[in-house]
């Protein structure tokens, strides 16, 4: 009993060299995954503001591991302690997600001293997301644009069919149609759609389209890089 005690409670050596070695390939890692992300992501939500949390998330698993694989006893304990953790802030899209699984398998392999196995498969799942993203950029073909949907329905008196108009006029003017998001509250509307087109002037031939058969509709084109296009 006091043999398998020690064994708890002793402490391996914690190299400082090897750990801040660790720390400064962690933070050249986060910032290329960070730019990946801008770069490569495809998601509704600010991918700016989103991506500064990878560096804390990806440098935070690295000192997390590397202190508690010196101890039994502190890995026992983390177990306690992280199971009172609880995050509110729900993950929308699942490309965040993987994001945010990628910085943390990241800073599992750079804690656990696995620089190099660690640095080659990261950078090849990066490459390799990127290829398929312009790869199906590519076959798409077009521009790739989110359309926010602001209306009013009250005074519209063939509101019955909203959805179902919405969906002919953009087919007209789209090569496809993605609905991503649907709210609706008495006789207000917000939709969010994903379109791909030919070429900017389509989106003046929906925008017109759209107010003459809409009254009152709000309409907001945006881009890849989050910012408004029309």
């Amino acid at each position: 009993m006091p043999q398998e005690l020690s064994l708890i409670t002793n402490q391996a050596p914690l190299d400082l060299t090897l750990l801040l070695l660790n720390l400064v390939v962690g933070v050249i890692m986060s910032l290329i995954l960070r730019f990946h992300f801008q770069r490569f992501g495809s998601t509704l939500s600010n991918r700016e503001e989103f991506a500064q949390v990878f560096p804390f998330i990806l440098l935070t698993t690295i000192l997390i591991i590397t202190v508690v694989k010196s101890s039994l006893a502190l890995s026992l304990g983390l177990v306690g302690a992280l199971s009172i953790v609880r995050f509110r802030t729900p993950i929308k899209e699942p490309e965040e997600l993987a994001y945010l699984f990628i910085a943390i398998a990241m800073g599992l392999g750079l804690g656990a001293n696995q620089t190099i196995p660690t640095v080659v498969a990261s950078m090849f799942i990066l490459i390799s997301m990127a290829i398929i993203g312009s790869v199906r950029k590519d076959v798409s073909g077009g521009k790739n644009i989110y359309l926010s949907i602001d209306w009013n329905a009250d005074d519209d008196e063939h509101a019955e069919r909203y959805l179902e108009r919405l969906t002919e006029i953009l087919s007209k003017h789209s090569n496809s149609i993605d609905l991503r998001r649907f709210d609706i509250h008495d006789n207000n509307l917000e939709a969010t759609f994903f379109l791909d087109v030919s070429s900017t002037q389509e989106l003046s031939m929906v925008a017109d389209e759209l107010r003459q058969n809409f009254s009152s509709i709000g309409v907001t084109f945006l881009d890849q890089n989050q910012l408004p296009s029309v």
